[in-house]
């Protein structure tokens, strides 16, 4: 435009842009690096993700100083004002109108300066108050057309009576409209650890098909199941992402442990009782279960011993009526047949069908069983489980609608608190919960080391201690931004959103790298005062600055916006993305200039004063 060759001008632009470039990319390089550190699930999430953008970012760099300028200067053609085309000419108005208006802008606030600082204070403030607001959680719910159902009936319940309330739950799930088909489990396998649960999966229609969310119908099946009598179906959505090491009632468990069973036996259901009080929870569930029916057969060896019966004997007996036993194989041509031996149906109902049992006695003859025995029934556990060497109960829960992760382990140790639970007992959070109370810290460390990074880096790479801390004044207007935007969408602080700010990070600084390095060189080769530098510097720079940012957020755009399956996983990052951006822009084009300016005032205080110490006489 200025009527340079495409070669002169692809140069005259790279040697001026060279050194920005080796900025963005060496700082960006250095915000990733933190993250290559972190332990435990959060690191090795993070992990893979560092490494991929540090070497896109790397190679890009590269590209843009090789291969960018040789395409401009082969490829770039100026075109004359008056073959330009209707449309290029009304944006170029546009532009130089918004430039203008920036530029009488940008005069006003350079004249308020003190006023303009008293904003970038406040934004910090902010930053730290929003923080503590903002909802935490771990990973988004995700929809992805599937649900995850464990039935509990009560504890004494037989085989055929579950199968009969399976079924009733399978009839009430398939009439709602969003349901496409499920799959059903009942009995003692790998899972169900017990005979009184059964397992679902649930899959919805697609969801173009359906207009609610996957949460919404299980709420909306909620009061329709709770009709049915003697069982409860315990409900969550299947996650494309998910670090649990156990299959349980709902989203998120803690444990209890004790060497002392019978004080989990005491201390579990007043712990029930206080979390099904707290709004944040929802469907508390325990896998502690010591309500079991059991039959105690009680042999009486004086009136056995004169019948010619042995303890062993009675004990067949008992296995022959209910047990396994094989007793022949049929074979034919093809397969074979085995044969169990076993009392018929209506001699298995109940505790009383032990009286109809015979016992061969010595002689041959049959004793009923309760000549020689006494028949009690009593209550013993179903299962016992463990976490190491000692019994534990899991307790097992849901959020509320709007309660977030952070709400919820907050109720839990207040609850404990409250009942008093005893220090024989231990609790501790399992997959998800966990692995969140330990994030929360690493988090704050996470930002902060990704910020002591890129101080030290552009500290190296402009030789000075203030301008690496003007370029990071603008993050605080990028985190207000972001946590502001999770906070309008009802959105929650977790892992996802963590890694948009991580993102964020990098991008929004790039603002004050390119007015700052333009007029750090007007001072120097121009002779300018800092004043008339930064100010030519944010309206030369203001049209890439603007370029950049926009192409960053219609990036992010889709992210935010998506409603195809699981794209709750990707909602936090764009959000965190598009707020920060935007109110970033906005701030930033205007605080930037003005903590430029008072830096460079400090630093010319700051370098006198040394000078006079030094020209000082001792």
């Amino acid at each position: 435009e200025k009527g340079e060759s495409p070669l002169e001008a692809a140069l005259k632009g790279s040697k001026q842009i060279g050194f920005t470039i080796i900025s963005l990319t060496i700082s960006l390089v250095a915000v990733l690096i933190p993250l290559l550190f972190m332990g435990d699930v959060v690191g090795r999430l993070f992990r893979e993700f560092a490494v991929t953008l540090a070497v896109a970012i790397l190679i890009s760099g590269v590209v843009s100083l090789t291969l960018t300028p040789m395409m401009c200067a082969r490829l770039l053609k100026h075109t004359p004002e008056h073959a330009q085309g209707r449309f290029y000419r009304a944006s170029g108005r546009i532009f130089d109108r918004v430039i203008a208006r920036y530029g009488r802008m940008l005069e006003w606030v350079l004249g308020h300066q003190a006023l303009t600082l008293l904003v970038a204070l406040a934004t910090l403030a902010l930053t730290v108050v929003l923080y503590f607001v903002v909802p935490k959680g771990f990973f988004p719910l995700q929809d992805t057309g599937a649900i995850l159902g464990i039935t509990e009936a009560e504890q004494s319940v037989s085989f055929r009576a579950m199968a009969e309330r399976q079924e009733e739950i399978a009839r009430v799930v398939l009439k709602d409209p969003a349901v496409e088909s499920l799959s059903s489990f009942i009995g003692v396998d790998g899972v169900n650890a017990t005979l009184n649960s059964g397992r679902m999966l649930i899959n919805l229609k697609p969801l173009a098909l359906r207009s609610e969310r996957a949460v919404d119908i299980i709420r909306r099946l909620q009061p329709e199941l709770a009709g049915v009598a003697g069982v409860t179906l315990y409900m969550q959505p299947v996650q494309d992402l998910s670090i649990e090491d156990r299959i349980s009632r709902n989203q998120y468990q803690f444990t209890l442990e004790s060497p002392d069973s019978e004080a989990l036996a005491a201390w579990v259901p007043r712990l029930l009782q206080r979390l099904r009080q707290a709004p944040e929870l929802t469907d508390v569930a325990s896998d502690w279960q010591d309500r079991g029916l059991q039959a105690y057969v009680d042999i009486d060896r004086d009136s056995a011993g004169r019948l010619g019966i042995t303890p062993a004997a009675v004990s067949t007996a008992l296995y022959n009526a209910f047990g396994q036993r094989l007793i022949s194989t049929i074979f034919t041509q093809s397969s074979q047949y085995r044969v169990v031996l076993e009392v018929l149906p209506e001699f298995r109902r109940g505790p009383e069908a032990l009286k109809d049992i015979y016992v061969a006695s010595s002689s041959g003859q049959q004793v009923p069983i309760s000549s020689v025995a006494r028949i009690s029934v009593g209550s013993a556990p179903l299962a016992i489980n463990h976490v190491g060497q000692f019994p534990a109960a899991t307790v097992s829960f849901n959020l509320a609608p709007r309660a977030s992760l952070g709400d919820a382990v907050k109720a839990v140790e207040a609850a404990e608190r409250d009942i008093g639970l005893p220090l024989a007992i231990q609790t501790n959070f399992q997959g998800a919960a966990a692995s969140f109370r330990e994030s929360l810290d690493d988090t704050l460390l996470l930002v902060l080391a990704a910020v002591v990074a890129m101080y030290i880096v552009l500290g190296v790479l402009y030789e000075s201690f203030i301008h690496p801390v003007t370029i990071l004044s603008t993050l605080p207007t990028a985190t207000v931004g972001a946590l502001a935007a999770l906070l309008l969408a009802g959105s929650q602080l977790d892992i996802i959103a963590v890694i948009g700010i991580i993102l964020l990070i990098g991008i929004v600084k790039k603002n004050a790298i390119m007015m700052i390095d333009f007029a750090l060189d007007a001072e120097r080769n121009e002779g300018l005062s800092p004043r008339d530098a930064i100010f030519q510097a944010c309206l030369l720079r203001f049209r890439p600055i603007l370029m950049t940012t926009m192409a960053a957020l219609l990036g992010a755009l889709p992210l935010m916006l998506g409603t195809g399956v699981g794209s709750e996983l990707r909602h936090p990052m764009g959000l965190t993305i598009v707020g920060g951006l935007i109110v970033s822009q906005v701030l930033t084009l205007f605080t930037t200039p003005v903590i430029y300016l008072g830096f460079d005032r400090l630093a010319r205080r700051f370098g006198t004063a040394q000078r006079a110490a030094a020209e000082r006489p001792a």
